[in-house]
């Protein structure tokens, strides 16, 4: 979406002279093959956001726009995973198999960008690094936008890059196209494209007052391109802006600019374990080697802010998108994921992998690499085994006794899209706070109306629905927006009828269990 080099004459020539060693390239190969087999082998039910996605693509495409009021977030991927299911279905296996193809697709272009940025060793370094990545396979195995946004992300900047060197039409073209859809992708697009604009803006002011008015053109038609690219996502402003009064994230806090990095980093090596702490901040150590790092010889880097100028501008990309989401997010109250830095991850990958090609002697890259992989492994094993939710346990749980009929209640209603997918029974199901089908959450003015609903209310008019029918309970208390309510809610059932737990809540990242009701107890 920007350069990172200059016209040909103020770039520099940036580049390992040497071929990569044969025993890297090897390494590269085997991690691309271990990368793409662990993109799509994750064997855990569908979680809330995944749960959700699906159940919003199933819907008609005119529904879309509607439900998505509802939801939060812009069109593109659900529209393209509708289209992905028409051909493939719904199973969990071909959900996913669409982020599973973006994320493959992340891996060539890494090697690409840093191949282009600074030669064919760091494109070995930076490809092994972006193939075993806990944080790339873990959105590459989840039925949402971030592996795809990482990619448009990533295409969108070599395209700004080739048409900043030649602004030819095709190439102004790529940037409008990729920096549209990425906008119509995730919202955070908008950080990433505004903090482009800005470099290039600045970098037409330098060449001005440079006097190098036969190159300040470049930087001015591939801001045009962007700002094209832009308008095109003009019509979705007024969802945009519905959303950002009702929806928001109530579940979450809002956090300070030390804690959204601290815990971007941490997601960047897999999780929140000691080893992913030390793979985070390892990534992170060897991106700003590639930024300011230059190998001065055997067992000897030298450190200069001018050392590497083709890193600076991924560099600040990654710095100043970071910065005006945390900026926007504190002012704003709106809260931070992890998952929403997909957008800066391919470049911290590339600048990663250019800081570990700097290591000499070689066998020094060798035994990084080692450490590097080690670690990795750690939470590509992890991301395959671990269960993302107690939905299919609690639907075996409810199945093993549910009678045709059963009502099923869920508090809080955003376990009921993982839920409600993994029971095979014809059963009745709610969701607290409202009484609604739970294939869906409703995240318009969340919090108001779980703060007007009274459990105790809501557990009466449960218990007279269920009238000579067995009522399950799928309940949490790890949601922050329903710590107390759910408990309460438990309480009022039980003292109509003598409860059963059938399950209790694990270790999952969407932790839940299940209580029977039983109409005979009443």
């Amino acid at each position: 979406m920007v350069a990172s080099s200059p016209p040909p004459g103020d770039v520099e020539v940036d580049a390992d002279a040497d071929a990569p060693s044969p025993w890297l390239v090897v390494v590269g190969v085997v991690a691309v093959i271990v990368g793409v087999v662990f993109r799509f082998t994750a064997r855990s039910a569908l979680w809330l956001d995944e749960a959700l996605s699906v159940n919003i693509a199933s819907l008609p495409l005119g529904e879309l726009t509607d439900a998505l009021r509802h939801d939060g977030h812009p069109p593109l991927y659900y529209v393209l995973l509708h289209g992905w299911m028409e051909v493939f279905g719904s199973s969990d296996v071909a959900v996913r198999a669409l982020a599973g193809l973006w994320a493959v697709l992340l891996i060539p272009l890494v090697w690409y960008t840093a191949r282009e940025l600074a030669g064919p060793t760091a494109a070995w370094c930076a490809t092994i690094l972006a193939a075993l990545s806990p944080f790339a396979v873990r959105y590459g195995t989840e039925t949402r936008m971030y592996s795809m946004m990482a990619v448009l992300a990533l295409v969108g900047f070599l395209c700004g890059r080739a048409a900043m060197i030649r602004p030819t039409p095709l190439r102004l073209v790529g940037v409008a196209v990729s920096t549209g859809l990425l906008l119509w992708t995730h919202y955070w697009s908008m950080w990433f494209a505004g903090v482009a604009g800005l470099l290039l803006l600045a970098t037409f002011v330098r060449r001005r007052r440079a006097r190098r008015t036969h190159e300040a053109g470049a930087p001015l038609k591939v801001l045009g391109a962007i700002v094209v690219g832009g308008l095109t996502f003009l019509p979705w402003l007024p969802h945009l802006w519905y959303q950002s009064q009702h929806t928001g994230t109530p579940w979450a806090r809002p956090m300070r600019p030390a804690e959204i990095v601290s815990v971007m980093v941490i997601d960047f090596g897999g999780g929140v374990t000691g080893e992913a702490a030390v793979l985070g901040w390892g990534l992170v150590f060897l991106a700003v080697a590639g930024l300011v790092a230059r190998s001065a010889g055997p067992f000897r880097l030298d450190l200069d802010l001018r050392a590497r100028r083709s890193a600076r501008v991924p560099a600040a990309l990654v710095g100043g998108t970071l910065a005006l989401a945390c900026v926007a997010g504190y002012a704003s109250g709106a809260t931070f994921a992890s998952r929403y830095a997909a957008v800066i991850h391919p470049l911290v990958v590339v600048l990663a992998g250019i800081g570990l090609a700097q290591f000499r002697p070689r066998w020094l890259t060798a035994v990084a690499l080692v450490g590097i992989v080690g670690l990795s492994a750690v939470g590509l094993v992890r991301n395959v085994t671990t269960e993302r939710t107690d939905a299919a346990r609690n639907a075996e749980a409810i199945e093993a006794v549910a009678q045709p009929g059963d009502l099923v209640a869920y508090c809080p209603d955003q376990l009921g899209p993982s839920g409600s997918r993994a029971l095979d029974v014809e059963l009745e199901q709610v969701t607290y706070p409202a009484f609604d089908p739970p294939e869906r959450v409703d995240w318009v003015d969340y919090q108001e109306r779980i703060d007007a609903t009274d459990p105790e209310q809501f557990g009466a008019e449960l218990l007279d629905r269920a009238a000579g029918r067995n009522l399950f309970l799928v309940y949490s208390t790890s949601y922050d927006t329903h710590r107390s309510i759910c408990p309460a809610l438990f309480n009022v059932l039980a003292r109509a009828r003598a409860p059963q737990v059938l399950a209790e809540a694990t270790e999952a990242f969407e932790p839940s269990g299940v209580a029977l009701f039983p109409v005979a107890a009443g």
